[in-house]
């Protein structure tokens, strides 16, 4: 698992160029993931929603424009330059004056227990330092019934795989490094994606964290993967 510090440290260097370089590494696609996990959270009908691993504020304000102004809506994230970017997104457009970012670590919520509806998180999961830890302590604060929605990479389908880990490997660290001037950040990426779980065995931890049941659904060739989590009643 990362070493927290050193990730939060890397997104710091890169939050200046972080959208641009998601927007051009994803072709785009990153808009309809955020309206894929959104449309979810909608049909689950929560009152509050946090999203964790906030970064620069994408899914909150896209959960700001899906679920209106009546839903409380809040952004954590470990990396104060990150938010940053939030906040400095947030000035520049009314209707997003309310919602809030501030500073929380997965690994320890500054949350009451029992206390949010619903919880996304966006690319977040694979940079925990202790994945059980960190869903357990998301399991913590849900109430009971709440659901965790989680947007993840994923293992792709088969017959994509070949060319999606050659873009991995080879052109995504060089678009970065003109996109960022960071290479190595997205070489880090993509280590992380390689490595990460199928959404069968992200499923399974998802289980084990005490997670009542799991539905887990993926989109792009699998390429990435929604899981639904929900805390039992």
């Amino acid at each position: 698992m990362p070493e927290g510090k050193a990730v939060s440290e890397m997104f710091a260097g890169i939050a200046g160029r972080y959208d641009i370089a998601n927007h051009l590494l994803s072709g785009g696609i990153d808009f309809y993931w955020r309206r894929v996990l959104t449309k979810m959270v909608q049909a689950f009908g929560p009152s509050n929603v946090v999203d964790l691993a906030t970064g620069s504020g994408d899914v909150a304000f896209k959960l700001r424009d899906r679920l209106g102004a009546k839903v409380a809506i809040k952004g954590l994230d470990f990396c104060e330059p990150m938010l940053d970017e939030a906040r400095r997104k947030r000035a520049n457009h009314a209707a997003y004056s309310d919602l809030e970012f501030a500073f929380g670590d997965c690994m320890e919520l500054p949350l009451t227990d029992n206390s949010v509806d619903a919880v996304t998180i966006s690319f977040g999961v694979r940079n925990f330092e202790d994945r059980q830890k960190g869903l357990k302590e998301i399991l913590r604060v849900l109430r009971p019934g709440g659901h965790l929605f989680v947007l993840e990479f994923s293992q792709p389908d088969r017959w994509f795989r070949p060319i999606y880990y050659c873009y991995l490997k080879y052109i995504l660290p060089l678009v970065a490094a003109v996109a960022t001037g960071d290479k190595s950040a997205y070489d880090y990426l993509a280590g992380t994606i390689e490595n990460f779980p199928t959404k069968e065995a992200l499923s399974e931890q998802l289980k084990i964290a005490g997670f009542e049941t799991v539905e887990a659904t993926g989109v792009t060739f699998s390429i990435i993967a929604i899981h639904e989590a929900a805390k039992a009643e």
